[in-house]
């Protein structure tokens, strides 16, 4: 249990260690330009996923399973990304 509770400790705590990246980056440069609903879109989209991760990870024994599973949420996890960030489909989503 305790193990359990210190991943979760650590998923919430990476979140936060990537959010700083910009908002440091913020205070020095005018070339990263965040916003509230950036920060807080970015940090429903990390804590998601780590925790989905998570629900694999207690869930699912088979390790050929969990690594398949775990392969396909990074990936739509970066094909997301890619998408708000730049538009790589074309969505009305898209950021640019």
């Amino acid at each position: 249990m305790m193990t359990q509770n210190r991943r979760l400790i650590g998923i919430i705590l990476t979140v936060v260690f990537i959010l700083l990246i910009p908002f440091i980056a913020m205070q020095f440069t005018d070339e990263v330009n965040w916003g509230l609903f950036d920060f807080i879109v970015m940090g429903v989209l990390l804590l998601g996923t780590g925790l989905l991760c998570e629900l694999v990870m207690r869930k699912v024994k088979n390790m050929d399973y969990r690594i398949g599973i775990l392969a396909l949420i990074l990936i739509a996890l970066f094909l997301i990304w890619a998408e708000l960030a730049v538009g790589i489909f074309g969505s009305p989503f898209a950021g640019s």
